[in-house]
């Protein structure tokens, strides 16, 4: 391993050099360089000690850099006191063609000073997208350094979510399995964490305390899980779900039922901790929108009114950011100047980033074609009766990412180049609307990110740090 990280330090050559404990960065410009290129795709596809040494190195130059991962709990404690407002947080799924993606985020918040955006990824997508919690957040911070951003990133395990089905046969087990990804994210980076339990809410019960007291104890439970293993000087963001997604639409009634309980399950925990920060709410989305028969997205009717009271209520009753739409990428443009203006706190996108690739005209035909096909021969499972095939597709087409991961980084600069220009201006579009444009004053002014350097150096490393001409 010793070897590997020295030889990873000389693809910089000479920029960044050992010290005892971490590196030192000699020439920060070197970082905008091909050689970050170089380092990300040994951190994806290298072979297993030249990959870990390059995932150490990435961290290690985000923690002296400034892109570090943290946590955004001071902000969302600093809205709750309506110490600051008038923007909601984009969290963002980085889903494929993750580096190339990530780096548009980052040179579209760069230059409008946007510092509080979400990158993420959720317990289902890093199973079909091949992006375990480590290489997804040296991918990002990669990103992070080639485009010269130096702001904490808040890194975040979307829909920790706890199977319905699974819960039924082995509960214990089930919420078991959640808590061991849970532990990995936070080992990797993930600072910020949304605990979705709301599959387990019961609609049969006749009381709004009894329909949510599984999802109130569970999250309670998980959340007691995340204070006990997040780093020291790190409090972690963590959010709960009072509606599923794409099922009926949450009220003011079930965000008390809900907080009243988790307050008292978490309570029972132990010592006083923190809760979470946020609530997501169903207001009338669906992941990924609703494909009608030719491939397009119906309209959604969103409850806005519903949103604004909510977010109000989670406010001002109970201190927390606010409330969090999911599902939210396939609105018409018209739609998101409206989350800022009502003071939603945060919302999630996912699928119109993924579509931009998928349905773009610079992606070879042969490529496509063979996507296509993949999708029909090894996602057939998952087309319900009804579908068409173009809804059957659009559907499904996310489960080749993982498969083609490799292809889709290896297409030639020229077509990526065009990729992600096209992706730049959706997110410079996004920050626009939601007014995160200069909240990097915000970010500066109430998160904390310490840094929190990885595993400690081998002796062989230590040596070779003390010696004043490593990675020369």
């Amino acid at each position: 391993m010793a070897d590997e990280i020295q030889r990873a330090v000389a693809l910089f050559e000479g920029a960044v050099a050992l010290v005892p404990g971490g590196v030192t960065l000699r020439d920060p410009a070197r970082l905008r360089s091909p050689a970050t290129d170089r380092l990300v795709w040994q951190a994806v596809f290298g072979g297993t000690e030249a990959r870990e040494a390059a995932r150490w190195l990435l961290w290690e130059l985000g923690q002296v850099t400034g892109a570090r991962p943290a946590s955004i709990q001071g902000l969302y404690e600093a809205r709750g006191r309506g110490d600051v407002s008038g923007f909601t947080v984009p969290a963002m799924n980085v889903r494929v063609m993750a580096y190339d993606t990530a780096r548009a985020i980052f040179r579209a918040a760069r230059a409008r000073k946007a510092g509080a955006i979400i990158l993420e990824i959720a317990r289902s997508e890093i199973a079909y997208t091949d992006q375990r919690p480590a290489e997804y957040v040296a991918v990002l911070i990669g990103a992070a350094l080639r485009e010269g951003y130096v702001l904490p990133l808040f890194i975040q395990g979307d829909h920790c979510q706890v199977n319905a089905k699974k819960y039924q046969a082995d509960p214990d087990g089930e919420v078991g399995e959640v808590k061991k990804l849970i532990a990995e994210e936070i080992g990797a980076g993930f600072y910020n964490i949304d605990v979705d339990t709301s599959t387990l809410v019961d609609l049969a019960q006749p009381t709004l305390a009894e329909q949510q007291r599984l999802n109130y104890e569970r999250a309670a439970e998980i959340t007691a899980f995340i204070r006990a293993h997040e780093p020291d000087g790190v409090t972690a963001s963590v959010g709960a779900e009072i509606g599923e997604v794409g099922m009926k639409n949450s009220t003011v009634e079930e965000l008390h039922a809900f907080m009243r309980g988790y307050g008292a399950s978490l309570a029972a925990h132990g010592q006083a901790m923190p809760g979470i920060s946020k609530i997501s709410v169903q207001t009338g989305t669906s992941h990924g929108g609703v494909v009608l028969a030719d491939g397009s997205i119906a309209e959604v009717k969103l409850d806005l009114e519903a949103l604004a009271a909510l977010s109000r209520v989670a406010r001002e009753e109970y201190g927390l950011a606010g409330a969090v739409q999911h599902g939210a990428s396939t609105l018409p443009p018209e739609a998101f100047g409206s989350f800022p203006r009502i003071e939603t706190a945060e919302i999630h996108l996912a699928t119109n980033f993924q579509n931009i690739i998928f349905e773009h005209p610079r992606l070879p035909a042969e490529l496509r074609n063979r996507l296509r096909r993949w999708v029909d021969e090894n996602a057939a499972g998952e087309r319900k009766a009804g579908d068409s095939a173009e809804q059957f597709y659009y559907k499904s087409r996310k489960k080749a990412i993982g498969p083609f991961k490799r292809e889709l980084w290896s297409l030639s600069e020229d077509i990526r180049a065009a990729m992600a220009a096209d992706l730049e201006r959706t997110f410079a579009f996004l920050f626009e609307q939601l007014n995160v444009n200069g909240t990097e004053k915000d970010i500066n002014r109430f998160v904390e990110a310490p840094m929190q350097h990885h595993a400690a150096l081998s002796p062989a490393l230590v040596a070779a740090a003390d010696d004043p001409d490593a990675g020369e």
